[in-house]
């Protein structure tokens, strides 16, 4: 399976109090921008592998984000430069190639079957026929993204931009290929996955990496950046979950089925929206509520508080269930979902969340061939990235480390034109 990424590029200013690393050894920043926290990780290219040299955390207050989106730039700007500059610290190194997460309701993934009939079918397929039939594919899910985001919004002309490409599957007269170069054949059926996010919200990111003077390499829907994660550099993987990615803001989705993303959605209840629940019922400030969320994921809440705070969660739980359904139902282009869900996110911290996917049966009315297995993915099962730090320990850095997977197939796809299948097609899909 191939996985293929659209970069967004900006101006690159290299500056920075630490050495900027110009050798022949890459560096990433992975930025992931999240609704509660920033998170910065830099990571070392290694052939095929990432080995994170650097990790930075910063708290995000109430007014800098609003359900995935950048409100403040300002203010996300400074709780960047926090993080960053932790992870600088302990890398070394001043790292200036970065990819940006993004996330929100109105991030559009999307994934369009494009059947293209030859007209030479003894013409051996070729990378130029490929890049048409990529082209027209983007070009109708571009209309489609609009369209959706115009009945969501109510506004008409939605200034939307193609965020990340990804080929799902390739089946050249109904036979499946990894690689359709050299064959020949009537008809070229093309899945691809695209994610599209309005121009506002890319700008935004895009602002606050030049302030940052960052080079941004890429801005990635963070659903994707987390099923990159799982698959990593294997063509040919067959890795088949439902990935639940929980931040603070928003909810992401991400259908992965023999190693190609079939699509993301995301809907905007995050952990914010518990805490709330919790400062609602106890009749607490906000940050006093999310002590009390905490204390409820380390386990040590006791008496009518604990029974308090529970009370509030179910009530948002109920809600939060409802919206993973509805999500989930939306996959009509699968026949069956996957039966393993994996979760992450800061949100997944709190264990109601996995309780409940595990213990109820919200999941009757979905094509599920049997009931789904529920787990936190833990960091060693991310393919093909190292942790030199000792810091990347739980599932809260998932999305982090996904982002680096990104950058990883960005400098690959921008390098020459190697030989390699992976090569190949990221250079077609590349800016």
């Amino acid at each position: 399976m191939l996985d293929k990424i659209k970069s967004l590029k900006s101006v690159q200013k290299v500056k920075g109090k630490l050495p900027v690393n110009a050798g022949t050894d890459k560096h990433i920043v992975g930025l992931d921008v999240g609704t509660e926290y920033v998170k910065a990780l830099i990571a070392k290219m290694d052939g095929e592998e990432l080995e994170i040299v650097g990790v930075g955390r910063a708290h995000q207050k109430l007014s800098d984000m609003q359900s995935g989106a950048i409100s403040d730039i300002a203010g996300v700007v400074a709780n960047c430069e926090k993080a960053l500059t932790q992870a600088e610290n302990m890398a070394g190194v001043s790292a200036r190639q970065a990819v940006i997460g993004i996330a929100g309701e109105l991030v559009k993934g999307i994934t369009t079957t494009i059947k293209y009939r030859r007209p030479n079918p003894e013409k051996e397929v070729d990378t130029n026929e490929i890049e048409m039939i990529i082209d027209r594919a983007q070009a109708r899910t571009l209309e489609r993204a609009q369209k959706q985001l115009e009945l969501e919004t109510g506004k008409k002309d939605v200034e939307v931009k193609l965020v990340n490409s990804a080929i799902v599957s390739i089946h050249i007269d109904t036979y499946k290929v990894s690689n359709p170069i050299g064959f020949q054949g009537k008809e070229v059926i093309i899945q691809l996955y695209t994610a599209f996010a309005p121009m506002v919200h890319i700008g935004a990111l895009e602002r606050t990496a030049a302030e940052l003077d960052l080079d941004l390499m890429a801005v990635a829907a963070e659903p994707f950046a987390v099923s990159r994660s799982v698959v990593g550099t294997d063509a040919s993987s067959n890795f088949t979950a439902i990935l639940i990615d929980c931040g603070g803001g928003t909810t992401d989705i991400a259908v992965v089925d023999d190693g190609g993303v079939q699509g993301t959605k995301m809907f905007g209840i995050g952990g914010r929206a518990f805490t709330n629940a919790i400062a609602n019922e106890l009749d607490l400030e906000f940050n006093e509520a999310e002590e009390v969320k905490l204390d409820l994921t380390k386990d040590t809440l006791n008496g009518a508080e604990k029974a308090r705070a529970l009370k509030a969660i179910d009530k948002t739980l109920a809600v939060w269930l409802d919206g993973v359904e509805l999500a989930l139902s939306e996959f009509t282009n699968i026949d069956h979902l996957p039966n393993k869900i994996y979760l992450c996110g800061g949100g997944a911290s709190l264990k109601q969340l996995a309780e409940a996917l595990k213990g109820q049966t919200w999941y009757k009315e979905l094509p599920f061939t049997r009931k789904p297995v529920v787990e936190l993915v833990e960091p060693d099962q991310v393919i093909d990235i190292n942790d030199t730090t000792g810091r990347v320990t739980d599932h809260t850095l998932i999305t982090a480390l996904g982002l680096l997977r990104v950058g990883y197939d960005t400098i690959v796809g921008s390098e020459g034109s190697g030989s390699r299948l992976k090569e190949k097609f990221n250079k077609i899909l590349s800016v």
